[in-house]
């Protein structure tokens, strides 16, 4: 078994990586300056969906050509399918006895069919020089990032933190935006807690695949896919680490038959994590809407959200202020449980706008847990939903248009 054959495609649609290609160009290349192989250096390595990790072995004498290291493979290595090469460096105190000049490798130059050292989960036993750190290729900029052939904008809805009724506000969103005569699609990116099947009325089903692509699901005439529909209805939890995760949301972005979309709408895990970077970096994004409730608590976590999405160049739309008041059904009495002002205080702060504000209604709950949205049955909290959108998509026009990439087939 190959040392990749344990790394492939978190779903089977499609293989991402040529596997027998990329231990080739590892075995095969030569160190600059030198007739030595860098296999004989290797000490870990890890393929993540199309990124591969690779450690080696140098010395003090080496580090002129590091970079001449890291773009002949990333070069050689695009053309396997791996789109991003991290080179780690760990570089040795002193070369060894007999080796002069730069000399690349203090081992005997190995039979050219030895076989790469298997993937470790333990950390290389060699010392890393703190002076030295690992190169790595810079991570990927927005405005990097290719368009969808069939989506002209992307929208993130995101909080800080859980609770604070996120895929909710993603799901009536989308609606509303329909409703406004868009073509929107929906993708639940929260991969540890995918709720928008159930919210959407399709909880249950499962997509068909056609030329190793999903088809996403329709509700109310948008289109859907979560990995919610892939894992079945028996609650099964999604137990899986950073790069599985972040690999499997990749592919149903990349390996959904989307038709023409005006929007689509990503209904974001809670967190600042793993998911969060992978959309920034390599996902055409035009803007992010962050919802809060007005507790302390919930705006500390939503201006990390805010802080990452301007690291990363990404346009925070506005701030909604969810449950920001409940109106007792009982005797009518209204009371801000979770306090007051802190949309106002989000908005100020960062000189975004309030979306909108939404109460803490049993009826939103309710509909939702059904699988008819506010928007679908035209409740009371309807018309702000409707206010959002219209306020969401003013903010969108104000940003520079990303154009289809019309070469692209998937």
């Amino acid at each position: 078994m190959s040392w990749l054959s344990s790394l492939k495609s978190v779903f089977s649609p499609a293989q991402e990586v040529k596997e027998d290609e990329i231990q080739t160009v590892l075995q095969n290349y030569v160190l600059p300056n030198s007739e030595n192989a860098l296999k004989d250096r290797i000490s870990q390595v890890n393929v993540q969906g199309r990124i591969l990790q690779l450690t080696i072995n140098t010395y003090p004498q080496e580090k002129d050509y590091l970079q001449q290291i890291h773009d002949e493979l990333a070069d050689a290595l695009e053309k396997c399918g791996i789109q991003e090469l991290n080179l780690h460096i760990i570089q040795q105190k002193h070369a060894a006895h007999g080796e002069a000049g730069h000399s690349c490798s203090s081992q005997p130059k190995a039979e050219n069919n030895s076989k790469l050292p298997p993937v470790m989960d333990a950390s290389p036993k060699a010392e890393e020089d703190p002076n030295n750190p690992p190169i790595q290729k810079a991570a990927p900029q927005q405005r990097d990032v290719a368009p969808h052939p069939r989506i002209q904008n992307v929208i993130l809805v995101s909080s800080g933190k859980g609770g604070v009724g996120k895929s909710t506000t993603t799901v009536n969103l989308a609606l509303a935006l329909q409703k406004l005569g868009l073509k929107v699609g929906v993708l639940d990116a929260d991969i540890y807690g995918p709720s928008i099947p159930t919210m959407l009325g399709n909880a249950g089903l499962t997509p068909q695949i056609e030329n190793e692509h999903f088809v996403p699901l329709d509700a109310y005439g948008m289109a859907v896919i979560s990995i919610g529909h892939l894992i079945g209805a028996n609650n099964t939890p999604v137990a899986w680490r950073g790069p599985k995760a972040t690999g499997a949301l990749m592919q149903l972005f990349n390996q959904t038959l989307w038709p023409d979309l005006d929007v689509l709408v990503i209904d974001m895990p809670p967190g600042t994590g793993d998911i969060q970077l992978t959309l920034a970096q390599r996902i055409p994004v035009t803007g992010a809407v962050i919802v809060t409730t007005p507790q302390n608590v919930a705006l500390m976590d939503a201006v990390k959200g805010i802080e990452l999405f301007n690291k990363v160049n990404i346009p925070v739309l506005g701030v909604i202020e969810n449950m920001s008041t409940h109106i007792c059904s009982n005797c009518g009495y209204e009371e801000q449980i979770f306090g007051i002002g802190g949309g106002d205080q989000l908005s100020e702060q960062y000189h975004i706008p309030l979306l909108g504000r939404l109460p803490l209604d049993a009826k939103i709950r309710e509909h939702a847990d059904n699988g008819q949205p506010s928007v679908v049955v035209q409740d009371d909290a309807a018309e702000s939903y409707m206010n959002i959108a219209e306020t969401v998509l003013e903010q969108m026009k104000k940003l520079p248009q990303r154009q289809r990439d019309d070469k692209r087939i998937f």
